[in-house]
């Protein structure tokens, strides 16, 4: 073994498994705790709130040793006792900061959505911190605004044009000076309700007209952010531009259709990115892969051992587990030579695991 990680967040599922499988001992502290990160993972403490995971680390911390730590989403500014291995808190406090990242991006002379004053409408409307775009919204009256205001009780927020194009994201590895892309991916988005801009699924690669564009940028972006090992920058590809939206400075919920296509292991790109080294240059795409987050219709309970699917199922329930409508369920996945291909794989793999949902 390479040493011992702790990965920590609200989700570390895809991590954990890339970290264990780039011959990592890894330990988890996870919201969900589902079957499959138990199959990656030495020692996992669940917690129910964010409020909750200071102390959830704290208890892991108390029983073993560990070599590096790895925040996601949630935990990226908690205070760890462990040798942290990614983006220093000095960058990643401005990044968490969506009005901070656009006058980052500004000041690169990067092209970003036009920051709008408010009552000007439409607009793209979203918190300034928060991470998987579900309380994002395009707001077109003084009335909605006022909605939105009251269900997100006053929340700071930022009022952006909105911006026709394809939601994408660029995976890129950074030593924090220079960078570079690793995979292009289309961002799959519930398209519809109170989290239509929520992240629920990505293709890779994204096959966009612009995407050579969108790398380059990506590039230009990691390697001025401050950040360390893998970082995502957001964007939206339309017809003859793209548009800079957000940088994530962490691993993203892309790896696995990254590692899929790839063939690369992010986590070792990302603990050699932290120790000085990037890629050589940009990885070729093997293939197309796909993968796509299922929620739940109704009030269920998935009685059924959704592990018997595990070769094209991820985030896997524990037999069961109850779920509210519109909560996430599982993660179905696709791949083949072509974007139709994987597609139609996914669409054939979501048919069987419904089977399992009714």
């Amino acid at each position: 073994m390479k040493g011992r990680v702790l990965v920590a967040g609200f989700a570390t599922r895809h991590v954990a498994q890339s970290a264990h499988r780039a011959g990592y001992e890894v330990c988890a502290v996870d919201h969900f705790c589902d079957q499959d990160l138990f199959w990656c993972t030495g020692d996992r403490e669940k917690f129910e709130d964010l409020a909750d995971l200071p102390g959830a680390i704290e208890r892991i911390c108390s029983r073993h040793h560990f070599d590096l730590f790895v925040p996601t989403s949630g935990a990226e500014t908690i205070p760890v006792p462990v040798p942290l291995c990614g983006t220093p808190h000095r960058a990643i406090h401005r990044f968490l900061d969506k009005l901070e990242t656009q006058a980052f991006f500004e000041s690169l002379g990067v092209p970003v959505p036009r920051l709008l004053p408010e009552g000007e409408y439409p607009a793209m409307v979203k918190p300034r911190s928060g991470a998987g775009g579900w309380r994002n919204a395009v707001i077109r009256s003084d009335a909605a605004m006022r909605e939105w205001l009251e269900l997100y009780e006053n929340v700071p927020h930022l009022n952006q044009e909105v911006v026709a194009g394809t939601p994408a994201s660029v995976c890129c590895i950074t030593n924090g000076w220079e960078a570079v892309a690793v995979a292009a991916n289309e961002q799959i988005l519930r398209g519809s309700g109170e989290s239509a801009f929520g992240f629920s699924g990505s293709i890779t690669p994204s096959g966009h007209p612009l995407q050579e564009q969108m790398c380059t940028l990506a590039e230009k972006i990691a390697a001025a952010s401050g950040c360390v090992g893998t970082i995502g920058v957001d964007f939206v590809a339309g017809d003859d531009r793209v548009a800079a939206i957000e940088v994530n400075p962490r691993f993203q919920g892309t790896v696995d259709t990254v590692e899929m296509v790839t063939g690369c292991n992010l986590f070792s790109l990302h603990a050699a990115a932290c120790a000085g080294e990037v890629p050589a240059r940009r990885p070729a795409a093997r293939q197309v892969a796909v993968r796509s987050i299922l929620f739940a219709d109704r009030d269920m309970t998935v009685d059924a051992d959704l592990s018997v699917l595990r070769d094209f199922v991820l985030d896997i329930p524990w037999p069961g587990t109850f779920f509210e409508e519109e909560q996430a369920v599982v993660s179905v996945t696709g791949s083949g030579p072509t974007r139709a291909a994987a597609l139609a794989v996914l669409d054939k793999h979501i048919t069987t695991v419904r089977q399992y949902m009714r």
